[in-house]
């Protein structure tokens, strides 16, 4: 299945995912590099062996950015009990 991805994003969100590529926490930062890639035309297997990953977790990667903004891209904290 190729094709070109349906990503699309305001000026506003680019810079954001700009912005979050900086991002000191390497899966975020990987994460917004991911989209900005997709954005300029970069399949999902390019991406994935750019970065080590598989092609289904870039494709993960996008579904989020779609269906939550930059903020979905943003690492979390797990919940429950803080690791000993």
């Amino acid at each position: 299945m190729g094709g070109k991805s349906p990503v699309m994003v305001s000026e506003e969100e680019r810079r954001a995912l700009e912005e979050l590529s900086g991002s000191r926490a390497r899966a975020e930062a990987d994460r917004a590099r991911a989209i900005l890639l997709t954005l300029a035309g970069w399949t999902s297997g390019r991406i994935a062996e750019a970065f080590g990953v598989r092609e289904d977790t870039v494709r993960l990667w996008r579904s989020t950015f779609m269906r939550h903004g930059v903020a979905g891209l943003k690492a979390r904290t797990a919940p429950g009990a803080a690791p000993v």
